[in-house]
């Protein structure tokens, strides 16, 4: 097991320095969904001696970087972790700032967004977030909606755990006002209830900064991912490395619990 950790948390083999060119990683089969732990922020920044927020704005870049590569592949869906329910404890300062990213992410990028033919969604718990940081979100949301290239979904005030608990407590409700039959209850309905309904599951989960955790993360969606760690930081992650998870991803048999 120990070993195993090791070959997880070190991603791509050190002694592996070929790059797969995206023209040749075409050439197999893209993840139609990815999801993606932005990891590594605060520690980019505090290695370069400066704010946390610093770390958070080149990650933003990044963000744009990521979106624009995995729509040229033609992944169908990339689902980004922007902001957890826990991330509430951090520094009022770092929160704030977190709360104006969306905002000025999507008011400088729409427009690039929107020429890509990218569909903007959202999910987890929209009650807590700040006003202009809805409104950013649900501007972003209405203007590409007709879109039907890849889907940019973030998570943002989002945890598993509270998904997963309102999905069982809207079921309930419905089994009690008789709308379902609890015969009816099974892995496929259950999954109609949670914010990904409308989205395959993901096919590759990507987590960077050298953390081999899901921190509450698409916890019953991430059942039979292909899981990628490596350590570079998320505003250190290139085109190169993306790149490399993917062809990784390509080299895995994937079972799903057959033989």
């Amino acid at each position: 097991m120990l070993n195993l950790l090791k070959r997880l948390k070190s991603g791509p083999k050190p002694s592996d320095q070929y790059v797969l060119s995206k023209e040749e990683i075409l050439k197999s089969v893209i993840p139609y969904h990815i999801a993606i732990i932005m990891d590594g922020n605060g520690r980019w920044a505090k290695k370069r001696a400066l704010p946390r927020i610093a770390g958070h704005h080149e990650g933003m870049k990044v963000v744009r970087r990521m979106t624009k590569l995995a729509n040229e592949l033609g992944v169908g869906a990339l689902t980004l972790y922007a902001f957890s329910t826990e991330n509430w404890k951090r520094p009022k300062t770092e929160v704030d700032y977190l709360m104006k990213l969306p905002e000025e992410f999507l008011n400088t990028f729409l427009p690039e967004l929107i020429q890509e033919n990218v569909q903007v969604r959202i999910m987890g718990d929209k009650t807590r977030l700040p006003v202009h940081t809805l409104n950013a979100v649900e501007k972003a949301i209405l203007k590409t909606q007709d879109n039907t290239g890849l889907i940019l979904n973030f998570a943002l005030n989002y945890g598993s755990r509270a998904e997963i608990i309102g999905a069982v407590q809207t079921l309930v409700q419905d089994a009690k006002n008789g709308q379902i039959h609890e015969n009816q209850i099974d892995e496929t309905l259950f999954s109609t209830y949670l914010m990904t309904h409308s989205l395959k599951d993901p096919d590759l989960l990507i987590r960077t900064s050298g953390e081999i955790r899901l921190s509450n993360f698409m916890l019953w969606q991430l059942a039979y991912t292909e899981f990628w760690f490596t350590e570079v930081l998320w505003p250190d992650f290139s085109e190169k490395n993306f790149l490399q998870a993917i062809n990784e991803f390509q080299q895995r048999g994937r079972r799903f619990g057959g033989v």
